[in-house]
């Protein structure tokens, strides 16, 4: 059972979040704890993009974005991972920088430092060279990018599906046993 921790940042794409918070619903046998914070911007852009304020009914403890008394603010706790979904270019832009500002971004030094996952699902096209070498400086560092590019072998349908393509890869990244589509494999 692993503690995981979730940032949801102000980029666009909250379906990818949205599903990700099922998805950790429908795995909590493998989850000890979710811990979960919002950047400013996540819940107006969550309400636009997905029409609702569904948000409001998550079952994971919710730690304000300036509270670094959550738990996942220090490397003497024992979360393995910070999943931040979308991962806004600014956001991935400080990490970079090294810079801790709110919980999102001390969240992320405490992973790296600590040898901890920390996988950012970007969502931007196209990437300019600033965000090219953010992302690298954070990849050097220790952590992934998986870009919220989804794929089509399963032959995604509807919307939630094609998000799932892409969060199904993060769960895996995570250290999660996700069972659904794998390329070859019954």
């Amino acid at each position: 059972m692993i503690k995981i921790a979730i940032a949801v940042t102000g980029a666009s794409g909250s379906i990818f979040a949205k599903v990700l918070l099922e998805q950790l619903q429908r795995l909590s046998v493998q989850i000890a704890e979710v811990g979960v914070v919002w950047s400013a911007n996540a819940y107006t852009v969550w309400e636009h993009e997905l029409g609702n304020k569904d948000y409001e009914r998550i079952p994971f403890k919710i730690w304000d974005k300036n509270d670094f008394m959550a738990p996942f603010a220090s490397g003497s706790s024992s979360y393995s991972a910070l999943i931040i979904c979308p991962c806004s270019m600014g956001t991935l832009g400080r990490i970079a920088a090294g810079m801790s500002n709110d919980l999102v971004t001390r969240a992320a030094d405490v992973m790296l430092k600590e040898r901890r996952k920390l996988i950012c699902v970007v969502r931007e096209t196209p990437y300019n060279l600033i965000q090219l070498r953010n992302m690298t400086t954070v990849t050097e560092a220790g952590g992934i990018i998986c870009p919220a590019t989804p794929s089509f072998y399963s032959r995604p349908v509807t919307m939630d599906d094609m998000a799932y393509t892409v969060i199904q890869r993060v769960l895996q990244l995570a250290g999660l046993d996700t069972g659904g589509y794998r390329w070859g494999e019954e």
